[in-house]
């Protein structure tokens, strides 16, 4: 019977340690994605701010 006891609760809890390194693997990989995204929209960002700067060094060039 105390063996019993005992193998049910190691599989219970072992079943808990499985549920929680899903999670864990899961909410890495949306902190992956939301990195990407992050980075995706920092590049988008610096290229418009390029294009602005080179806009403004024209209308400069042309001013003068």
């Amino acid at each position: 019977m105390k063996t019993l006891l005992v193998i049910l609760t190691t599989a219970t809890l072992a079943g808990c340690g499985v549920e929680a390194i899903g999670t864990a693997a899961t909410a890495a990989s949306i902190k992956k994605q939301e990195i990407q995204e992050g980075q995706k929209t920092m590049q988008q960002a610096q290229q418009k701010i390029d294009g602005a700067m080179q806009q403004m060094q024209q209308r400069a060039g042309s001013a003068e």
